[in-house]
């Protein structure tokens, strides 16, 4: 990262600022506050002629400290994550004004302003619940303008526009990558026995017998046998969590399986359902959506898959070798 000296009027722009946010109240201690200890006087960066304030991180942070809190197991872990989420989040801030700035370079683009009012107006809905006095308040609470927060808007839908430009890059894979991709691979797509499972459970009552519960899943047998979809009798009689989806518990491995179940169901083909098994707990009836044998998937089965992860692969190299050059050619100083 190359670094030119700071032009005198910014200077004074950042001593201005400093003075005030140093002489403003503090909020109250919080998650994220140790951003007042590491800077001091408000400022975290300066990318270009733009200050990043710690204002500006804690805005962006706010809405990511539940999660992390879930995500630690003690304060020490929160803390280091904490630290690593305000980093990636400055990180983020000044990447957008050197993204903002890229798209200015060419003189003829610009945002529609029709668009920036739309936005504006799913934001006033979507954010402050369509009341246009509660925006006007944020915007009090922050002390900026509307002609400020359009801006705002405005860099957001450049920022979002300019990346997804980038993601582009390297979107198209040569079936050679593939191939070569799988081959050096074959390991990862390695799988074991697995079935698409629908599942019809009958409770057991205090009342019922092996034999009671046999006959009403008999029925049900009928029923299949008729010509009745297994889905929509699943919804009809089933007792068990998934009969809203019509006993749809997915593709599931003979390991995740209870033996008494897996040994019935890992005898059936596809398109197959069993004679009523009958537990402690139910009667049970299992039908075969679909079925993957152990082995490696053929190349054709994974293709996909081996596309998207070169194509998302590529998109990132794209864009960390894009912001790699903006960062080197961009005046920008951590505080």
């Amino acid at each position: 990262m190359s670094l030119r000296s700071p032009r005198s009027t910014l200077l004074a722009s950042v001593s201005l600022l400093g003075a005030v946010l140093t002489a403003q109240a503090q909020p109250a201690a919080g998650p994220g506050d140790n951003l007042n200890l590491r800077y001091a006087n408000g400022i975290v960066a300066i990318a270009e002629e733009k200050i990043i304030t710690v204002d500006d991180v804690r805005r962006e942070i706010g809405p990511l400290i539940p999660e992390i809190q879930k995500q630690s197991r003690n304060e020490q872990e929160f803390n280091e994550k904490l630290e690593s989420l305000q980093e990636d989040v400055i990180q983020n801030l000044i990447d957008r004004v050197l993204i903002v700035k890229e798209f200015y370079k060419d003189e003829k683009r610009k945002v529609p302003a029709s668009y920036i009012d739309n936005q504006l107006a799913e934001t006033i809905i979507t954010q402050f619940d369509g009341d246009r006095s509660k925006y006007l308040a944020y915007l009090r609470s922050r002390g900026i303008s509307q002609k400020d927060y359009r801006r705002e808007l405005e860099e957001d839908m450049i920022y979002s526009y300019m990346r997804q430009q980038q993601t582009k890059t390297g979107s198209t894979v040569s079936p050679v990558r593939i191939e070569a991709f799988y081959n050096e691979n074959k390991e990862r797509f390695n799988q074991e026995d697995t079935v698409h499972l629908r599942l019809i459970q009958i409770a057991r009552t205090p009342e019922d017998t092996d034999n009671s519960l046999r006959a009403k899943a008999d029925k049900i047998v009928a029923e299949l046998v008729a010509g009745a979809e297994f889905g929509d009798l699943a919804r009809k009689y089933s007792q068990d969590s998934r009969k809203g989806k019509g006993g749809d518990w997915g593709w599931q491995r003979r390991a995740d399986l209870r033996k008494e179940f897996s040994d019935t169901i890992f005898t059936l083909k596809k398109g197959e359902h069993n004679d009523p098994l009958i537990t402690p707990e139910g009667a049970f009836l299992f039908f075969v959506e679909d079925r993957k044998f152990a082995g490696t998937q053929s190349i054709d089965e994974v293709r996909p898959e081996i596309e998207k992860a070169l194509i998302q692969q590529g998109s990132r190299k794209a864009t960390e070798r894009w912001l790699e050059k903006l960062r080197r050619n961009a005046y920008v100083k951590h505080f």
